[in-house]
């Protein structure tokens, strides 16, 4: 009898990261052809930074959250109780 792994589902701020570089890529791709086909290059300076800057921010965003997760792993890992001073903006642990 083959056992068969279950599939960890994906993470939801991964997934909202992933949407949002197939979306950056898509009106990339979108924006190059029309602008082949029509010879106008005004959608460049709308659409792309656009794109751009909501996959930017998205990103910022999961990177954040994902250093909060790594600091809980490391502080449990290492037997540090983590407080809400742990997570003060000049980050370390905190060992008062």
């Amino acid at each position: 009898m083959v056992r068969r792994r279950k599939k960890k589902p994906i993470e939801f701020s991964k997934l909202i990261l992933i949407v949002a570089a197939v979306v950056n890529v898509a009106v990339i791709l979108f924006t190059f052809i029309m602008v082949w086909r029509t010879c106008d290059l005004t959608p460049l300076q709308y659409l792309i930074p656009a794109v751009a800057a909501e996959t930017a921010t998205g990103t910022g965003f999961y990177y954040a959250k994902a250093k909060v997760e790594n600091r809980i792993k490391l502080m449990k890992s290492h037997k540090v109780e983590p407080t809400e001073q742990s997570f003060n903006e000049q980050g370390g642990y905190y060992n008062g």
